[in-house]
Formats: structure tokens, C-alpha cells, sequence
């Protein structure tokens, strides 16, 4: 007969992109103890103060005494503390201090040290900083653990030294060799080492040489029906949970409560399919523990990332709540209270119909010369109307529940007006585009009074987010297109459709030819979702793309133009024209495969740099 499945149960704050205020999160120690959490990891980086290490903190980084009383606090409460230190990938919080910099694994043609990258496992310094590192960490790692990090390290085996090691023994082999000398730091320290475990995806040669001792927290951020998958080999299923167990070692199943880049709000529906893949998935191969993660919530109210966690609860406080809408119910009773909470869960849920996800869309954040000027407007004027129903519906429920539907609300006046807009690059503006204006002007002012006050209840008012330095780019860019600027480009625009078939990390490009016969990237974009929907190796995906092109309009210049792929995979580029108002140059063929299948085994090669193949443009006259 089973034996029950009882879980160590765990969550995680990331304070390494934007601290929280400590009067916050000290109130919520005593909650998440009520809720049957029983430790807590702190995704630290450069904020909290290393006094082994000076110039590592950064200046709004929490004080030693500050992570002192955050503990303390945490102990009284029945909570014990994790700290993670990343001890290779996601290491620039190191490198970007001057006296560390040659600890680089990566190097220029002259040898010496770039400005970024990760840490060098065999460099000769590198295991003394990580102990004064891991020294100074020691008094708060109440749990008796400390978790090194060690993921998405794709940087591994490029610095002469690591080079000449790995053609000796291999990479799988260089790669243990460091864990078992950060183990061996550890165990110094009275310490148990936990590691990330997405490396023995690519290196599956390196676990029978790991410590046995060793905690393996294996992550995957989508929901699976049976085993995690694996993005950059085109998410193909994997067994590494079995296979660790096999070899005895403690394994944790990691899932994720928040929002993935850009998005204003967690999609709910993802999240606690998320969660509820990786509880059925430990009871099946036995994991120790389940570490509900938290990454990047820097733009989303951090509150909405509580409610996930609080729902998550259900799965121990109330043994057979699997149903999404009732899981989430009880977050948002746990968090905000029961008098709104089923009406908020199902605001919250209504919001995952229309995801603010993908690359395409966020480009905007950064520049407005990259909106195609070929979308259908009926699909984003639906989004517009699908959230102001939503906003109107939520004025009584929680403010921060309310906030992010303003902020979400303005993203969607924004699409629809960006669109309108740019259809008319150039051109004298119409009436259509004069009412999406008025629009858009209202709906900023309300989304920027929201994205302060979604910072302001957990973060320091004097400090300005995220969101707010994008609102307040879109309010620049808004005025210089009211005095007329150019800011959708010149009348010229390329227009294309990338097809995800099989996703994997593909960065599309587009690059014009110059004079001296380089190529100028115009744009490029990642084609990641991050959305479960899309976590699958046959993509659902078909997203448009555009990039503004220099042409002074004479036939016998027509530029010279190619689409580029970087990164691991392979997409279908459909549907390319260069277009100017209502002129269009149909470019040949119409449609191209570009790059290769992904890798089935292995570390894939992610060189940003590096073109995996290309197609030139050929040009037939304009209809």
C-alpha cells in the first residue's frame, strides 16, 4: 500500500531583483507559518550586506542586522531560513565588482575579463570568495542547509582554464568536480549543500559523480501530465527525478507562483496547474519537499504572488482541494479575507483569457517602431472591453487586486492605440486614431497612479519601479507623437509571422545591409511564451513581427535584407513584406524553415552572437 505523501514545505523570496520593505515582510512570517509552510529560501544575490566580501551589496541592499532580525523573526515563528548564494550561473552580482572581475568565466580575444558573464570554477580565487561568501551566510542557514544555486550555467567550459580541464575529462566531469568542492566549503561549514538541477538535464554523465549528500531542487514552471520537460531540447520529457532517486539522492520538486517578465499579473490558471503537477509528481517518485519558487516580481504587486502561495496551502490544509477556482478562493481568503474572496478568484482567473505574454508584445515596453502595422484590431479591441468589464467589476475587491487590473487594463488601451496608430505612420491621422488617443491619454494617467501604488504596498516609496520608468517612457514617446515625431519609424516597415512550431529559445532578427556590407540588426525578439500552452514540442504559437527599415523609396535601392536566428531550435517565417501605406512588396519565398532541430542531449550552445542561420530577401516589385 502508498505511503502517504508528507512533504518538507517551503517558499521562496526573491529579493534580488527589488527588496521588499522589511516591515513587510516580517508581518508575513507569522501568516505563512499559519498557512504550514516550514522554510523559507531567500534568493539574495548583491541585496544583503557580505561584510567578507565589501562592495558585493548594492545600495539598497538589507543591512547585516536586517537579515539578522528577518531570521530571528522567522525562527520564532517556526520557520526555518535557506539562503541562496549562486555560486557559477547567475553570478554577475559578482563580476560586477571591479576587485572580482578576472573571477569571469568568459574572457575577450586578449584574455582578459569581460564585463559580464558567470564565475570560473577553476579560477584561483574563486572557492576563497565563496567561502567568505558562504561564511558570512552561515548564521542565518537555521534550516542547516545552504543552496549554491548552480543553474542555467551555459557559460561553462569557456575560460582557458576550464577549457583545457574539459577536453581532459569532459564537461560533466568538470562540472562535479565543482560541486564536490563547494560541498566540500559546505561541510566545513557544519552546512548541507542543495543545488539547482536543470544542469544534469544537459550534463546527465555528472550525477553518479556528485556528493550523495547533495539536495537536488529540480524546477520546471509549466504544468505536466506526467514528468517536467525540457525546454531547450524542444520540451522533451524527462525522467530526472527518477533517475536521482534512484541513485539516492534528496530531491525537491520546484514549481513557480508568479508572472514571467513583463506580465502585470500572475496567470493563475498556469500556476496552480504548476503546483498541483509538481505535488502529484513527488507523491509518484517521493521528493522530500516542495519549494513554491518566486522569480522577478518586480512588476506585479507582490501580494498577488502571496495569494498563490496561500492557495498552494490547500494542498495540506485541505486535503483533496484540486479545483483552481477553489484553491485560489482560499488564497485570497487567507490573504485578503473571505468577504470578496470567491469574487476575486474569479476576476483573477478571467484575467488568464488574455495573457499579456510573449516577447512580441513587451517590445513595446522598449520601443514603439517595432508594432506591426498589419494586425487585425478586433482581437485587441476585444481585450479592451474583456478588462474594462473586469476593472469595473473589481472596485470593491482588494487594492492590490485592483491596481493590477488598472495597469492591466492601461496595457490593453495601449495595444489597441499603438496599433491604430501605427497603421498611419506618416500619414495625416484620422478620426479613429484621434478617439484611440483620447482613450490611451485617460487610460495612462490611471495606469500610471497604479503601477506606483502596486510598488508602494510592499516596497519603498522613494524608490521608483519598473513599471513606472516604462509608463513614463510610453508618456515621452505619446508626446513626441503628438508633436508629430516618428515615433512608429519611417513610412517603411517590414512585416513578418514567426510560426513557434517547436519551441525551444529561438531569438528572431531582422538586419539591412549597410554600405560597407555589414549588417545593422533593425529588431529582433524572443519567441519564449512562457505560458503552458506553449511548453509543448509542437507549438501553437504564430506571432507577428516587424522591423522599421531605412529606404529612400527608389527601386533601383531597394535595401538589402535578411532574417536572422540565434539561440536553440527552429521556427517558420510566413507571410514577409515590406510595406509603405497601402503599397506592399511581397518578399520570396514566402515562407522558410530557419534553424536547426534542438538538441536532444547535452549542453546546448547559447551564444547570442552567433548566427544559426540566415535568409536573404529577395525583392520582386511593389503591388
Amino acid at each position: 500500500m502508498p505511503q502517504p505523501h508528507h512533504p518538507v514545505r517551503a517558499f521562496q523570496w526573491d529579493l534580488g531583483r527589488q527588496v521588499e520593505r522589511l516591515d513587510w515582510l516580517l508581518a508575513q512570517l507569522p501568516r505563512y507559518a499559519d498557512w504550514g509552510y516550514q522554510e523559507l529560501y531567500l534568493h539574495l544575490e548583491d541585496a544583503v550586506e557580505f561584510p567578507g566580501v565589501p562592495g558585493v551589496a548594492r545600495h539598497d541592499a538589507y543591512s547585516y542586522r536586517q537579515m539578522e532580525r528577518l531570521v530571528q523573526t522567522a525562527t520564532q515563528v517556526g520557520i526555518k531560513v535557506v539562503p541562496i548564494v549562486n555560486l557559477l550561473g547567475h553570478t554577475q552580482y559578482l563580476i560586477k565588482v571591479p576587485a572580482l572581475r578576472d573571477l569571469n568565466e568568459l574572457t575577450g580575444p586578449e584574455g582578459s575579463p569581460l564585463p559580464s558573464g558567470q564565475i570560473c570554477p577553476l579560477h584561483p580565487r574563486t572557492l576563497e570568495v565563496a567561502e567568505k561568501l558562504l561564511r558570512d551566510m552561515r548564521p542565518f542557514c537555521t534550516a542547516g542547509k545552504v543552496h549554491v544555486g548552480l543553474d542555467e550555467s551555459f557559460h561553462l567550459g569557456r575560460h582557458p582554464l576550464s577549457r583545457a580541464e574539459v577536453a581532459r575529462i569532459g564537461l560533466g566531469t568538470h562540472f562535479a568536480g565543482h560541486v564536490n568542492r563547494l560541498r566540500d566549503l559546505t561541510r566545513k561549514l557544519g552546512l548541507r549543500m542543495g543545488m539547482w538541477g536543470d544542469m544534469l538535464y544537459f550534463l546527465p554523465e555528472a550525477i553518479p559523480l556528485l556528493p550523495a549528500d547533495t539536495i537536488i531542487y529540480e524546477w520546471y514552471y509549466y504544468g505536466f501530465p506526467r514528468r517536467p520537460r525540457v525546454e531547450l531540447f524542444n520540451f522533451a520529457e524527462n525522467d530526472l527525478g527518477e533517475r536521482l532517486r534512484t541513485h539516492g539522492f534528496e530531491v525537491w520538486g520546484c514549481p513557480m507562483n508568479g508572472s514571467a517578465r513583463y506580465e502585470p499579473l500572475p496567470h493563475f490558471t498556469d500556476r496552480l496547474d504548476n503546483i498541483l503537477s509538481w505535488w502529484r509528481h513527488g507523491a509518484r517518485i517521493g521528493t522530500t519537499g516542495l519549494l513554491v519558487t518566486s522569480w522577478e516580481p518586480f512588476r506585479l504587486a507582490m501580494e498577488m504572488t502571496t495569494v498563490v502561495d496561500a492557495a498552494a496551502a490547500c494542498l495540506w490544509l485541505n486535503p483533496g482541494t484540486t479545483d483552481p477556482r477553489e484553491m485560489l478562493t482560499c488564497g485570497f481568503a487567507r490573504v485578503f479575507g473571505k468577504t470578496s474572496a470567491r469574487k476575486s478568484a474569479q476576476v483573477a482567473l478571467a484575467c488568464d483569457r488574455h495573457p499579456f505574454s510573449g516577447y512580441p508584445r513587451w517590445q513595446a515596453n522598449e520601443r514603439w517602431d517595432t508594432v506591426s502595422r498589419r494586425e487585425s484590431l478586433a482581437p485587441y479591441r476585444q481585450e479592451v472591453r474583456h478588462f474594462a468589464k473586469l476593472l469595473r467589476d473589481s472596485r470593491r475587491l482588494p487594492a492590490p487586486l485592483h491596481t493590477s487590473l488598472e495597469y492591466r487594463h492601461y496595457l490593453a488601451v495601449r495595444e489597441l492605440f499603438l496599433r491604430q496608430a501605427a497603421r498611419e505612420a506618416g500619414r495625416k491621422t484620422t478620426s479613429a486614431t484621434r478617439i484611440a488617443a483620447r482613450a490611451y491619454a485617460k487610460a495612462l494617467q490611471v495606469g500610471q497612479r497604479a503601477v506606483r501604488a502596486m510598488w508602494r504596498f510592499t516596497r519603498d516609496r522613494r524608490v521608483r519601479g519598473a513599471n513606472e520608468r516604462i509608463l513614463r517612457q510610453d508618456a515621452e514617446r505619446f508626446r513626441a507623437w503628438q508633436r508629430g515625431k516618428a515615433v512608429f519609424g519611417g513610412p517603411y516597415q517590414l512585416c513578418y509571422t514567426v510560426r513557434n512550431f517547436a519551441p525551444s529559445l529561438q531569438l528572431v532578427g531582422v538586419e539591412q545591409q549597410q554600405a560597407d556590407g555589414a549588417w545593422q540588426p533593425l529588431q529582433s525578439c524572443l519567441t519564449i511564451e512562457f505560458l503552458t500552452e506553449a511548453a509543448q514540442p509542437r507549438g501553437p504559437f504564430i506571432r507577428e513581427h516587424a522591423a522599421p527599415v531605412s529606404w529612400d523609396g527608389q527601386p533601383a535601392h531597394l535595401p538589402a535584407l535578411r532574417l536572422v536566428l540565434r539561440g536553440v531550435g527552429q521556427v517558420r517565417i510566413e507571410q514577409v513584406e515590406l510595406r509603405c501605406g497601402r503599397k506592399i512588396w511581397p518578399l520570396t519565398p514566402r515562407s522558410k524553415k530557419l534553424g536547426r532541430p534542438a538538441p536532444k542531449a547535452g549542453l546546448p550552445e547559447l551564444d547570442w552572437t552567433k548566427v544559426q542561420d540566415a535568409w536573404l530577401l529577395n525583392r520582386p516589385a511593389a503591388r
